[in-house]
């Protein structure tokens, strides 16, 4: 058994696809399936099935997949701890973001630092905020920035970027759009447009709204926020974003929300026994963040969406 197998083996689990397995990890997908057919062979059990349109874990399969993550997170770590020794930081971090990210301090941070240290390889994941989070608890990810609902997630450190409450947004003349203070009952008496589960924006939304026991109609879903800013200007429906996200679109009308108190936040997490490497990076991230602009930062909530 091999630790490349192991990540091989992971990917496959995490794409559900040993094509997009192959492409994320850049090697070719006849590799990928010889590598874990001997992994199969050496551990006498059939980790992946095979038969369907997509590639499922067997229950063997489940049943390593989180001793997989542990074992390539602990070489991780034992890589970490030499650097230490030998005062070097090399290895490898992986950094999460929520898809399509646009917050540009992070890439500004990720730019500093491989520059301080171009011994250090960095690798990028995308997803939506709940598989971040999961990767980072199991230690395939050493960083992520992610969207949730108010706080950040139990068990993770955090570095908190932005905070925001969510508005609905009507196009004006609607019969919302006066007074500018609206309830969940109130849009909920319309068809809403919204951001699709696992972001931080639609955690928000939905729990205010099971606190209520309200049902919202919610007609159409998009992981984009123009997307959803769009659909609400042509009048499809009352649209859910985050305060900054609403301004920025000419023709909508921005209602407060009186009973959504719960805030949609911006974070990076990262598990508490930080390596050196990971250390600096925070470093780099901390720095960056304050001191972006104000506006970089307000555009940037953006990606509590997709997030």
């Amino acid at each position: 058994m091999e630790l490349r197998q192991l990540r091989y083996f992971i990917a496959v689990a995490e794409e559900s696809n040993f094509t997009r397995a192959a492409e994320r990890l850049r090697i070719s997908q006849p590799g990928i399936s010889a590598q874990i057919r001997q992994l199969e062979h050496d551990l006498g059990a059939t980790l992946i099935d095979r038969s369907g349109r997509s590639a499922s874990l067997t229950s063997a399969g489940e049943a390593i997949l989180g001793h997989a993550r542990a074992a390539l997170a602990a070489a991780e770590a034992a890589r970490h701890a030499v650097a230490e020794v030998n005062g070097l930081l090399r290895g490898r971090l992986t950094v999460g973001m929520v898809t399509a990210c646009t917050v540009t301090p992070l890439f500004d941070a990720l730019a500093s630092f491989h520059r301080a240290h171009p011994g250090v390889e960095i690798t990028l994941v995308e997803h939506n905020s709940d598989e971040l989070i999961e990767q980072v608890r199991g230690g395939v990810a050493d960083l992520a920035l992610i969207g949730t609902a108010d706080e950040p997630p139990q068990g993770l450190e955090a570095m908190p970027i932005i905070s925001e409450r969510l508005v609905a947004a009507v196009p004006f003349g609607h019969p919302l759009a006066e007074p500018a203070r609206v309830t969940l009952d109130d849009i909920s008496a319309y068809p809403i447009v919204c951001l699709p589960e696992g972001t931080g924006i639609r955690a928000v939304f939905d729990q205010a709204c099971a606190a209520k026991g309200i049902r919202p109609n919610l007609a159409l879903q998009a992981s984009a926020p123009s997307t959803v800013a769009n659909l609400a200007l042509r009048g499809l429906g009352v649209a859910v974003l985050s305060e900054s996200m609403a301004v920025h679109y000419e023709g909508l009308q921005t209602l407060v929300i009186d009973d959504i108190q719960t805030l949609a936040v911006l974070s990076l997490v990262y598990n508490s026994g930080k390596s050196a490497a990971l250390r600096e990076l925070l470093a780099h991230c901390r720095h960056s963040f304050l001191a972006a602009p104000a506006d970089r930062l307000v555009s940037a909530t953006a990606d509590l969406a997709t997030g």
